[in-house]
């Protein structure tokens, strides 16, 4: 039996290597593009695509595992879609009142009547990052990154969120400082809370607490928790983007600077 030359061995694990890489489908999963598109967020499109609304040249797609080297001749509910946009974060000072949604089957004013006026005239479709409840005010990102959303989004991801509260009752900086610890509420457990007594007026407390889950509610919840009663309630940071002086109602874009040193710190805490 003839033995193959050491440097043959070598020939064949690198064509064998060049045939795998050529045979590995170019592009990225749809999800991913129609997401960085803006279209939704990488879990609604896997969603919109098990509701049969997104096809390729006319063929309705069955399976969120598809790879394409681009956009081209994707249609969602039978509309075109465009390339993707460069990446775009709006800061919004939302009053109380509205809605984080699009539509509401009441009929409730939301956030995107104010936006009409807020945002400028080429913002195209942006997405709320996280939501504020109906009687929550302060910062509310927007962007048409899906992808960015999403990952804004994750607990995993660790972003401090700002909220200053002001609530009926009285509390202790000692009760407060045990928040750093977590608290268990009814079951749920919420993580970490760096909680700061501000000032009193009265029988109201003016409170800060940073929060990094975002969890429904988890502000009113835990303030209720410790027997307090929230009048009102201002998201003011999340992340490195503040609230600042922005009147309510107003919007302001954030510089390309900013999205991408933002995005560079969460791959990096990733």
């Amino acid at each position: 039996m003839h033995q193959i030359p050491a440097f043959a061995g070598m020939t064949i694990c690198v064509v064998a290597r060049l045939m795998s890489t050529s045979e590995r489908p170019e592009g990225h999963r749809i999800a991913k593009l129609l997401a960085r598109a803006g279209v939704a967020s990488r879990r609604e499109v896997e969603r919109m695509i098990g509701d049969g609304r997104i096809a390729i040249d006319g063929k309705v797609l069955d399976t969120p595992a598809t790879i394409i080297p681009d956009l081209r001749g994707v249609t969602v509910d039978g509309k075109p879609v465009g390339k993707a946009e460069r990446t775009r974060l709006f800061r919004f000072h939302k009053p109380t009142g509205l809605l984080t949604a699009e539509h509401d089957p009441k009929g409730r004013p939301t956030i995107y009547a104010a936006l009409r006026n807020a945002l400028p005239k080429d913002a195209g479709r942006v997405m709320p990052v996280g939501r504020l409840d109906m009687n929550t005010e302060g910062l509310l990102l927007l962007t048409n990154d899906g992808e960015l959303k999403r990952a804004m989004e994750l607990p995993s991801s660790g972003i401090p969120r700002i909220y200053r509260a002001r609530a009926f009752g009285e509390v202790s900086q000692e009760q407060l400082e045990e928040l750093i610890h977590g608290v268990t509420i009814d079951g749920m457990h919420y993580g970490r809370i760096d909680a700061n007594l501000e000032r009193r007026t009265g029988r109201n407390q003016w409170i800060e607490m940073t929060i990094t889950e975002g969890k429904n509610r988890e502000v009113r919840r835990v303030l209720e928790h410790l027997g307090l009663k929230v009048n009102r309630l201002m998201r003011t940071a999340y992340g490195p983007f503040e609230l600042g002086d922005m009147p309510r109602g107003t919007a302001n874009e954030a510089r390309k600077h900013e999205i991408e040193r933002f995005r560079s710190s969460l791959k990096r805490d990733g």
